[in-house]
């Protein structure tokens, strides 16, 4: 091979010779004509690169086509350009802030707009997806260039865009500074990018609007966030849109006003939760099941204050890595107390109240700690993005000869609560050591390996991120799929060897000697109100009987029915069955209607003449329509098996 010539390895693990200065696109083309016109993107040595760049050095090479998800996120980077393109056709002095792709179920794509005193509207959605239509039909190249600082920077001003201008001032001096052009359009941008307009096909669509501060800061002006979405074909546009609809329906913001489950502190405490009697009874069940589950899972719980004196904080290290994320102090006799961000430091105290042996070990302590932490307001998202939220917090203190089995034991239990709740799939990722972190390379070794093998015991299958782990330790997290497939992130199993040390951790083992237990920091549902916000959608407000805050409402035919109606509401409460009587002057029909499908109450019982003469009802379930007639005593029956089997 001379100096001019490389070689590139493919996922088969063959290998192929090309001159230097190849493009992805030549050697996409040189393997298949179908392979090059379905290439979006290329992955050389990992990194994701332009289709169109030259290959100056050996290396391995995927090509990706518009179906994968390396595909995918650079389509919809690219179409973030064409929106941005045709919005500037329309709003010529609109100045751009940043573009991206993100993984996202909803949306493909954003771009953060200053549209000044000419703002946009959704009625403008018709005429952006239009002009995106024209350019991505002119299939326009995309092209890299690069500028001295500058030179950029006064491209930059010549063009309007003041926000760009702010990036460029904020970038290293050795910085490179690139901008990707798809004439006349061109962008501040790193890339990479599809080689043409065209290549990003028609299955493009304008979805939303929102607000976002500059760099997310509250202090900073607000922008318009314009979302919208590219597919791999319109097909899977069409269905994203069906689905997209659907999750409007589901949306646990609306529903929680629809349904009386909670509401928002708003401008009296933004990213608060006040949760009304309906939701604060369906958080009692998750609650109440979750206590059920730790005890017979042999948890201890334990309790721990929202405040603590800075030096607390110091020693854990939030100081110096969470700093940004604690409110301001306190000043209580002199001294700065901070509100708790987590639990973890108060459970080592707990440890640390006396001298601890080996036979004690493991001490699994579990809490559900309200925390607070500072979010960015346009970042607040109604209870999936809080700044005050009750985690489900479980620490877990160790002797090494017992991690591998603990940690299983907690993968299974993960599974099993969330199986519970009427999650089935899952995505598991293995985070491993960042560059930046503490301890050893025998424990972090000891510490993966253990989650590795919880992970295989489960046989769901799980992929590797590598250095996703946190500086104190490598990682599990579980993200869960809803009935519309979308993915939430949940539970989380996390090995700690920083907090241990730190607070000079010990309990003395069979030979007498001090020694550091490993920690483990396991979180089942995440937090409350988060969970909470993935359950109402996930359901769309319709709740199991076992969870719903009312389970049955008997409803009278005729105004001779009522006394009947009440009576029967009445003998289910005293055993503690959630059931209400509707005795409303409306029809029938028109009751079961509203309390089936506007107040998704799970199961309604009729009551008429027949059913008072025979000592039935006549029940009908949302989920499962007419059940027909049963006495009285069954449909108690049938509501406390609900309970006690969670169906």
């Amino acid at each position: 091979m001379t100096q001019s010539q490389i070689q590139l390895t493919l996922p088969d693990g063959s290998v192929r010779e090309y001159a230097a200065g190849t493009t992805g696109l030549q050697v996409a083309a040189s393997i298949g004509k179908g392979l090059a016109k379905a290439a979006v993107v290329i992955e050389l040595d990992g990194e994701v690169r332009s289709l169109q760049l030259p290959i100056d050095a050996s290396a391995s090479i995927k090509i990706h086509t518009r179906e994968s998800s390396e595909g995918l996120m650079v389509l919809r980077h690219s179409a973030a350009h064409v929106m941005a393109d045709a919005i500037k056709r329309i709003r010529p002095n609109a100045k751009l802030w940043k573009g991206p792709p993100i993984e996202d179920p909803r949306y493909g794509f954003y771009y953060d707009i200053d549209f000044g005193d000419e703002p946009i509207s959704q009625d403008d959605f018709a005429e952006i997806e239009r002009l995106m239509r024209e350019i991505i039909k002119q299939d326009v190249p995309f092209t890299l260039s690069t500028l001295e600082r500058a030179e950029a920077r006064a491209l930059m001003v010549e063009n309007g865009e003041t926000y760009k201008v702010a990036i460029i001032d904020k970038l290293p001096e050795d910085a490179t500074i690139t901008f990707w052009t798809n004439e006349p359009f061109v962008d501040l941008c790193k890339g990479p990018h599809v080689p043409s307009t065209g290549s990003i096909g028609a299955g493009v669509a304008v979805l939303s609007l929102a607000g976002a501060y500059f760099e997310g800061d509250a202090g900073n002006k607000m922008l318009t966030r314009i979302y919208g979405h590219a597919f791999a074909d319109k097909k899977a546009m069409e269905a994203h849109r069906k689905n997209l609809e659907e999750a409007q329906k589901r949306d646990h913001r609306r529903l929680g006003v629809d349904l009386d489950l909670f509401s928002t502190m708003g401008d009296l405490g933004a990213g608060l939760i006040l949760w009304h009697p309906k939701g604060g009874f369906v958080r009692h069940k998750v609650e109440e099941f979750w206590r059920h589950q730790h005890l017979d899972g042999g948890y201890d719980f334990v309790n721990s204050p929202h405040i603590a004196k800075r030096d607390l904080w110091a020693t854990s290290g939030h100081l110096d890595f969470y700093k940004e994320s604690m409110y301001s102090g306190i000043d209580i006799d002199g001294s700065e107390y901070l509100l708790k961000p987590m639990n973890c430091p108060f459970h080592v105290q707990i440890f640390k109240s006396k001298r601890r042996s080996y036979r004690e070990l493991p001490f699994r302590w579990a809490e559900l700690g309200t925390v607070y932490r500072y979010e960015n307001q346009g970042s607040l998202h109604g209870l999936l993005r809080v700044r005050g939220f009750t985690q489900d917090d479980a620490h877990l203190f160790l002797r090494e000869d017992q991690v591998e089995e603990e940690i299983t034991r907690c993968l299974h239990f993960v599974i099993d609560m969330l199986r519970a709740f009427g999650f089935e799939e899952y995505e598991m990722n293995l985070s491993t050591r960042p560059e930046k972190s503490v301890g050893d390379d025998a424990g972090w070794e000891k510490a993966t390996n253990a989650l590795r093998v919880a992970l295989e015991s489960v046989g769901l299958g799980y992929v590797i991120d590598e250095g996703g782990g946190a500086f104190y330790g490598p990682k599990i997290d579980v993200k869960i799929k809803d009935s519309l497939g979308r993915t939430w992130q949940c539970s989380t199993i996390q090995c700690d060897f920083s907090l241990p040390e730190r607070f000079d951790m010990n309990y003395v083992d069979a030979d007498g000697n001090k020694t550091r237990p490993v920690m483990v920091h396991r979180a089942l549902l995440g937090s409350i109100e988060r969970f909470f916000g993935v359950l109402v959608e996930h359901y769309g407000g319709a709740f199991p009987v076992w969870l719903a805050p009312t389970q049955a409402v008997v409803l009278s035919v005729g105004e001779r029915h009522a006394d009947a109606a009440e009576a029967l509401a009445r003998r289910c409460k005293e055993q503690r069955l959630r059931v209400d009587a509707d005795t409303s002057g409306w029809k029938i029909g028109a009751k079961i209607r509203h309390h089936l499908w506007q107040e998704k109450i799970p199961l309604v019982a009729v009551l008429g003449d027949n059913e008072i003469d025979a000592g039935t009802v006549a029940v009908r379930s949302r989920k499962d329509g007419d059940l027909g007639t049963m006495t009285i005593e069954e449909f108690s029956e049938m509501l406390r098996k609900h309970e006690r089997e969670r169906c």
